[in-house]
């Protein structure tokens, strides 16, 4: 069932940046003169809503009520424990399946403090976005980024621990380097990258 969830989100957030990023599907829609698609702040922005919206109601209408309600509990070892991901893993998770969807897109956690290195950031411009959200969380960092020979539109918005379920792993778990996290503080950031091919 967790897998079925974690593939319906990807699915939802794949078909909606697949319509974004796509020609209009009526032959009857026209783009006026000049324009030259959706800009891919606008792009992101919508990816971003969607990704928030999804964490949103996963972490506090499914995982804290289930657990409050002593039905099911979010652990790290989900998958051994019989147990709810948390939200942090759904969300990498469903990235992962979008970023197989062949799109280009792809999306991630990323933190200056994170439990694991392979959230940590993975390039300069990442690195001092996190830096930028931890003092400026109002809106997010974007640049143009090259890869190989590809350009892509990167953007990254502030992740904030939106319920204590988020700050309780954080705060408790033995490789955790920062142990004083409270609900809304900024935990980290999302990085959104865009193909502009």
């Amino acid at each position: 069932m967790d897998r079925v969830n974690t593939t319906l989100g990807a699915a939802a957030v794949t078909l909606v940046i697949g319509a974004l990023l796509a020609t209009p599907f009526s032959p009857l829609a026209k783009e006026p003169p000049g324009a030259q698609g959706i800009p891919p702040e606008k792009v992101a922005d919508y990816v971003q809503a969607i990704l928030q919206a999804d964490r949103t109601i996963y972490t506090t209408q499914v995982v804290t009520r289930m657990q409050e309600k002593g039905i099911v509990k979010a652990t790290e070892h989900w998958e051994h424990d019989n147990a709810l991901p948390l939200p942090a893993q759904f969300l990498q998770h469903s990235g992962r399946l979008v970023a197989e969807s062949g799109r280009g897109i792809r999306y991630r956690l990323i933190g200056l403090s994170p439990i694991y290195q392979r959230n940590a950031p993975a390039t300069d411009f990442e690195r001092k976005a996190l830096e930028t959200l931890t003092q400026q969380p109002d809106r997010p960092v974007t640049g143009i980024v090259t890869s190989g020979k590809k350009q892509f539109f990167q953007a990254i918005y502030p992740d904030r621990a939106v319920s204590p379920t988020c700050i309780a792993c954080h705060n408790s778990h033995p490789l955790s380097p920062k142990r004083n996290f409270k609900v809304n503080d900024v935990m980290g950031g999302i990085a959104i990258t865009i193909p502009l091919e």
